[in-house]
């Protein structure tokens, strides 16, 4: 995948669970193997394919490509012991050249099965020789700002969340961020929100006397002064698209955005390609973007190429991952874009059908 990928297909065809099977690797590599299935995904029953038999193992494998072209590929396989703990049944990796680093189960590991309670990659004294493939895992983000939850955080959980994707911490991750870096990504933002939100004129993170943080907007109008609204008072599709391009600034590592265009203008998503891919220019080390969307206007981007589509076509057996034909690389090379020659393939089969008929 390159450094902007977009997901396509129809509802339930498996997109939130591919960028979910990144945020699993994180997990794993932050916390530990049985959190990131129990306590996070229900178990490995709720894991495992809806067409997978009933003692199959759950499956990963990434190929991992450093910026000198070396390749690190790691290799997991579990499934579940008596008690509904995940046991590991293979654990690999692979560095340059394919050189074998790890191989598991190993000699200890058969010496003491609750070994493989646990992956290597969660472990310091393990993962010495692959760190920065753990690393990697570990810098992965996901992001679904929901702006209901950004104004009202402790309606949402009492007490503090960090790295919450729906954005619980949100407006802390802001105040905590050092001023001048603060203060240059907002004036930045501030310019691109202009565009959909013409009043706008600065904004700025303050911290009230009772503790917690605020984002303050200034709107000018008639009056000398501009006036001030907080969060609270922001629109959701404001809201939605501050935290979309704070969180492109935000972090290193891998990033995930699903449905970015909910509560956005067409014209504001039909920016958004290109939008992102200027942040990302203006970063000194560019994130790799991983997109599922819905949206014709998203794709309508003349910047997007073929090789930047997956489109997922559900069956009975599970998903596969489709990439643009010939014809489809080639209509897009004299002008379309893919959301003339790749949305329509991604639509539900037999939505011809769709209708609701009322009895009289």
């Amino acid at each position: 995948m390159g450094n902007r990928v977009f997901l396509i297909g129809p509802n339930a065809s498996g997109k939130s669970n591919l960028l979910d099977a990144f945020r699993f690797l994180r997990d794993i590599a932050n916390h530990q193997l049985e959190k990131a299935v129990n306590d996070f995904r229900s178990g490995v029953s709720a894991l495992r394919c809806l067409a997978a038999t009933r003692y199959s193992n759950i499956d990963l494998e990434v190929t991992l490509t450093e910026a000198d072209q070396k390749q690190w590929r790691y290799c997991l396989s579990f499934s579940q012991d008596n008690l509904r703990r995940p046991v590991v049944n293979k654990e690999l990796v692979y560095g340059p050249d394919e050189i074998m680093i790890l191989q598991r189960p190993n000699s200890e590991d058969r010496q003491d099965p609750f070994r493989l309670t646990q992956t290597a990659l969660e472990q310091v004294s393990e993962n010495k020789e692959f760190r920065k493939v753990a690393d990697f895992f570990k810098s992965i983000s996901y992001q679904q700002l929901l702006p209901q939850v950004v104004r009202d955080p402790r309606g949402f959980s009492p007490l503090p969340v960090q790295n919450d994707p729906f954005g619980r911490d949100f407006l802390l991750r802001l105040w905590r961020t050092t001023p001048k870096t603060r203060d240059s990504r907002l004036k930045k933002i501030t310019a691109a929100l202009r565009s959909a939100v013409p009043q706008l004129s600065d904004l700025v993170v303050r911290m009230d006397n009772s503790g917690t943080p605020h984002l303050i907007g200034g709107y000018s109008h008639w009056r000398l002064h501009d006036a001030r609204q907080n969060e609270s008072q922001f629109s959701d599709g404001t809201l939605r698209l501050l935290g979309l391009l704070w969180t492109v600034y935000e972090g290193s590592g891998l990033l995930l955005l699903e449905e970015p265009e909910i509560s956005l203008h067409p014209e504001i998503v039909r920016r958004l390609p290109t939008i992102f891919y200027r942040i990302n220019r203006s970063r000194k080390e560019p994130r790799q973007l991983v997109i599922s969307t819905h949206s014709e206007e998203m794709l309508s981007d003349k910047s997007i190429g073929p090789e930047e589509v997956l489109r997922l076509e559900p069956s009975p057996n599970g998903t596969r991952i489709c990439l643009p034909d010939e014809a489809d690389r080639k209509a897009m090379s004299e002008g379309l874009t893919a959301a003339d020659v790749l949305m329509p393939k991604a639509a539900p089969e037999n939505i011809g059908q769709l209708t609701f008929e009322f009895e009289a």
